[in-house]
């Protein structure tokens, strides 16, 4: 099924903002995401679905909100699809808890 840009970043509204639900209600710390496998594995799926998400956006939706590092976002999804074992979880911590909460923000502004 194709959907429209609109409803891509709707997808990608709801996939941040249940990652971002689940660690503030079950309080997980940056310090429990770098040393908990599971949790790492709970993160990583809603990850790819927002990079899936953001690279099936149009090329005009993107350039005409290019204030979002779309190509970062889709980036980070084939980094962790196709080089999990080499996954910098440092740099994963700051994105859920750094930026995550930003992008939210911004995605919020665009509907």
């Amino acid at each position: 099924m194709k959907y429209s840009d609109k409803q891509r970043i709707q997808k990608i509204y709801e996939y941040a903002e249940k990652l971002l639900t689940h660690i503030n209600e079950n309080n997980i710390t940056k310090e429990n995401l770098l040393n908990d496998y599971a949790l790492q594995w709970l993160v990583t799926t809603p990850l790819y679905n927002i990079g899936e998400q953001v690279y099936a956006l149009s090329d005009e939706y993107k350039a005409a909100h290019n204030d979002i590092p779309w190509s970062m976002i889709s980036g980070l999804r084939h980094r962790l699809v196709h080089d999990y074992d080499g996954t910098n979880w440092n740099i994963i911590v700051e994105v859920v808890f750094d930026e995550l909460p930003v992008l939210l923000k911004q995605l919020k502004m665009l509907s």
